[in-house]
């Protein structure tokens, strides 16, 4: 993409927006109110507002390779902790896709460098799940499924923080798990049980 195009891009999207609404960029400016946090990959293919519809100001986005939400990361930690104690989301959406290069990369046997810790929480799932998984012949299937697996994984992640658990007494707030099917442009919603998974693992993990 030549970056000079970028800014005429810019300014053509400047115009559509004022034409449409002339206080569009002042009301933007006044802050924001978004009832939804995305957590998803930072593949290039996955653009997500134009994806879900949303508008700006309407999604709370945070991405990252292969969508991990691991309570090591203080980015992701402060990410969920902003957008559910001072913007006070309803939903937070863990939204993974189908042909990861991250999950990909995750499965292949070589050293991969300063990669190599952060894909392991990806081979951690793997393992928990690896009785499943082998038993899948075809090598595309086993990946799908170690995607949504994989996004199961990072949702059990978000539950087990103490803002989560809070947010979840006090109003009720929500979690869901998605993929995003390139081939398609579906999303899929893996219909991830929050509830259960929230009672499955208070006894260990009740933080607040």
């Amino acid at each position: 993409m030549n970056i000079k195009k970028i800014f005429k891009n810019n300014e053509d999207w400047i115009s559509e927006r004022i034409e449409k609404d002339k206080n569009f960029f002042k009301d933007l400016s006044k802050g924001q109110n978004p009832e939804v946090l995305y957590i998803g990959c930072s593949d290039s293919r996955v653009s997500t507002e134009e994806m879900m519809g949303a508008e700006p100001g309407e999604v709370f986005i945070h991405r990252n390779i292969a969508n991990m939400v691991p309570n090591t990361d203080l980015s992701a930690m402060s990410v969920i902790n902003y957008a559910v104690c001072h913007l006070k989301v309803k939903h937070i959406v863990v939204c993974g896709h189908y042909y990861c290069g991250g999950v990909k990369s995750a499965m292949q046997s070589k050293d991969l460098g300063i990669l190599n810790p952060w894909l392991r929480n990806i081979r951690d799932v793997y393992r928990l799940y690896r009785h499943e998984l082998d038993l899948i012949e075809d090598e595309e299937e086993r990946y799908k499924r170690l995607v949504e697996l994989n996004v199961i994984e990072q949702c059990m992640n978000v539950v087990k923080t103490a803002d989560v658990q809070q947010a979840f007494r006090e109003r009720q707030i929500k979690v869901h798990g998605w993929v995003f099917d390139i081939h398609s442009g579906r999303l899929i919603d893996l219909k991830v049980d929050f509830n259960k998974m929230l009672k499955d693992i208070m006894k260990i993990y009740h933080l607040s």
